[in-house]
């Protein structure tokens, strides 16, 4: 590694140091000032606080980029779906969407291994980034809150967070003791479109410091309807194809179930607790549904089952030190399987093993005139295996380790956030070992000169190191459609980004906006050479130039304010633009722009969703263009008891009955989104 770049590390890891110190030389608090029952609350204390940008509190209205967060309230409502569907129509957000089973987020244009799916804070351990067919292994409804990061605040999580960055918090190892006795909460729900039900729910409990907690999500859906049929039409032209005329996508059907159980001691003063947590999935691959078929011995129908046991350790701790206030511990084991499974015959295929442990420690520094920081360490340890007739990558132990520091400066109207991470990343397989180090920085500055008006320019360059698959595949694989071919030459992956973020709060308008722009030298793309391999077009992995920029928009306008109620008007606004030297990137999405007005009264509130999806024509040699289309939905809540946390909902999603084809999904072109769909269900909590 460069000398310049380890003095330039050391700089700012000794200003993370060195500043606390003097702050404590200057001012050590008191011995008893946390037990002084009378304190002022703290000058930067914060009421809606990001957890996953920073280790220390950040107010959602004045962090530097873009960030989402989806509360409990919001997912004991939300349809049941992965993780990708659940999130898709935030701004800047879209689903990979391989069947309702599995789906990943794509932030921003990007997708796959640069887009970092995590629990607590640390990864899932799982196969999911490595292919759009594999499901994330933690289920949405098994979450008390969903951030979701974009552009420099993922710094803290390393590369494969270059594109953007989200955490499912859950309540599994409880932080906070259960003082009023039990509580905890309940959801079920049935749906029309796939004759589908889900239900889910946590409860948490505890005499003294000793707390526990459990919780359970499980849903199960058939094949879905939708309003034409699965293969498009251009598909169908382009290939010569005579389609099945059912408006069913055939082997969508999905069993999902996720339970888990923790204890925790719990003091004043911090917590340490374990957890378990067992996933068991099965779902089902759409295939091309054409009544003459091409290749009478191809591969039949598929389904995908999915297993992993997940254990926890997870702890705080504040600190008696001048320097710093607090410790924090997260610590996750994961021993994970995927089979692909004939439907036919249940012979198993490929099976996908992965098993490893990846913990972080975060030193948090006491907070002084303005001064916010921590230090933090990673590392992940994991072993990766491919068994059967499509095991294109060879057995791969990768080791990765990572430092660290987080810095904020704020004087009030104005200040300052830094960054700095150091990664070293090892991929060894039994012939062949690849080593890659990595430096990500970023600095921030942001100004408000006004309380209603924040504004913020982020400049940031990370880095990423190549995957197993991008270095090491050599095989079929169905799940892309082609014979991928890595190359172990490759480079790590880096960008330079620049992010300007402006927000808006009044009485009754709150917007945010967001310009950003990124430029990528070694960008890691794959396009087909015109070689055919197992009846399969062959990619080939290489690394070009790309730039990427966009714009997000979403704001809130309070129309009307009565007594008791109030009209709200909603808007949403995205839009990605991507080129590279060699061409246009595959699956960028198009822009969409979003409409809401919201009718709330003390025990109603109805939202009427009017969504427009681009069509897109600026595509990549080897896609097809995909239409565009307008999705209406209606939803409502009911407090049937006023006063009372006890929910009825109704929610009709596609109510105009529109065929949807999502851009970004390998499968848009043989299997659209659901059609109509009316859902009912129950939310209550104790």
């Amino acid at each position: 590694m460069p000398r310049r770049v380890l003095l330039s590390a050391a700089s700012l890891l000794a200003f993370a140091l060195a500043a606390p110190l003097a702050h404590a030389a200057e001012t050590p608090p008191p011995a008893d000032a946390a037990a002084a029952p009378d304190a002022p609350e703290a000058p930067n204390a914060v009421d809606k606080v990001v957890v996953t940008a920073a280790p220390y509190a950040v107010s959602l209205d004045t962090v530097t980029s873009s960030v989402n967060v989806v509360t409990r309230d919001q997912l004991d409502v939300a349809p049941p779906a992965g993780i990708g569907d659940m999130l898709n129509g935030l701004p800047g957000l879209r689903s990979t969407f391989y069947g309702p089973g599995a789906s990943r987020p794509v932030i921003r244009g990007l997708s796959g291994p640069r887009v970092m799916v995590l629990q607590n804070g640390v990864g899932q351990v799982d196969a999911s980034a490595l292919s759009p067919d594999h499901a994330v292994a933690s289920d949405p409804g098994e979450a008390s809150r969903i951030e979701v990061l974009r552009g420099p605040s993922t710094l803290a999580y390393g590369g494969s967070g270059i594109g953007g960055v989200v955490n499912m918090i859950d309540d599994r190892v409880p932080s906070t003791p259960a003082a009023n006795g039990p509580e905890g909460r309940l959801s079920a729900s049935a749906s029309s479109v796939d004759d589908g039900y889900a239900y889910s729910g946590a409860v948490k409990a505890g005499k003294g410091p000793i707390v526990f907690a459990a919780d359970f999500s499980s849903r199960r859906t058939d094949d879905y309807s939708i309003p034409t049929a699965a293969v498009s039409d251009r598909l169908a032209a382009r290939d010569g194809l005579t389609v099945d005329p059912d408006h069913v996508v055939k082997n969508t059907d999905v069993e999902v179930d996720a339970y888990g159980a923790g204890v925790s001691w719990v003091h004043d003063r911090g917590f340490i607790g374990a957890s378990v947590k067992k996933t068991d999935t099965t779902y089902g691959v759409p295939y091309e549904q054409i009544l003459a078929p091409i290749d009478p011995d191809a591969e039949g129908p598929v389904s995908i089952h999915l297993q992993q046991t997940r254990y926890d350790l997870r702890g705080e701790q504040e600190l008696d030190n001048p320097w710093f206030e607090k410790v924090r511990v997260s610590l996750g084991y994961a021993d994970y399987e995927h089979a692909e499974v004939s439907v036919e015959d249940g012979e198993v295929g490929t099976r996908f093993l992965s098993h490893g442990t990846e913990g972080r420690v975060e030193l948090v520094h006491r907070e002084h005139d303005g001064h916010q920081g921590a230090i933090g360490f990673q590392a992940l340890d994991r072993h990766f295996e491919a068994i059967g007739d499509e095991a294109f990558v060879p057995s791969t132990d990768i080791k990765e380790y990572g430092i660290f520091t987080l810095q904020r400066l704020d004087r009030g109207q104005w200040g300052i956030d830094a960054g700095l991470r150091f990664d070293t990343r090892e991929l060894r397989t039994p012939t062949e070992t690849r080593d890659f180090d990595n430096v990500s920085a970023s600095l921030g500055v942001f100004y408000k000169p006004t309380d209603a008006l924040f504004t913020a320019l982020t400049l940031s360059r990370n880095g990423r190191a190549p995957t197993e698959f991008e270095l090491f595949a050599n095989g079929p694989h169905p799940g892309t459609g082609g014979f991928e071919v890595g190359d172990d030459s490759l480079d790590s992956e880096t960008v330079t980004s620049l992010e300007a973020t402006v927000r808006w709060k009044s009485d009754r308008l709150r917007a945010e906006g967001h310009l950003w722009a990124a430029k990528y030298d070694n960008f890691i793309e794959e396009a087909p050479t015109g070689a055919v391999e197992d009846d399969l077009p062959v990619y080939q992995y290489f690394q070009t130039k790309a730039d990427f920029h966009g714009a997000e928009l979403e704001a809130s306008y309070e129309a009307w304010r009565g007594a008791s109620q109030s009209i709200r008007l909603e808007t949403t606004f995205d839009w990605v633009h991507g080129g590279t030297d060699a061409g246009v990137p595959a699956r960028i999405p198009p822009w969409s722009l979003g409409g809401s007005v919201v009718w709330t009264a003390p025990r109603v509130e109805t939202t009427l969703e009017v969504r427009r999806v681009a069509e897109q024509d600026r595509v990549a040699t080897f896609e097809l263009p995909t239409d565009g289309y307008t999705v209406v939905n209606l939803k409502a809540t009911f407090k049937p008891i006023a006063d009372s946390p006890l929910r009825l909902f109704i929610d009709g999603r596609n109510l105009t009955n529109e065929e949807i084809r999502e851009h970004v999904s390998f499968l848009k072109d043989i299997a659209p989104s659901p059609g109509r769909s009316v859902r009912a269900g129950v939310a209550w909590k104790f």
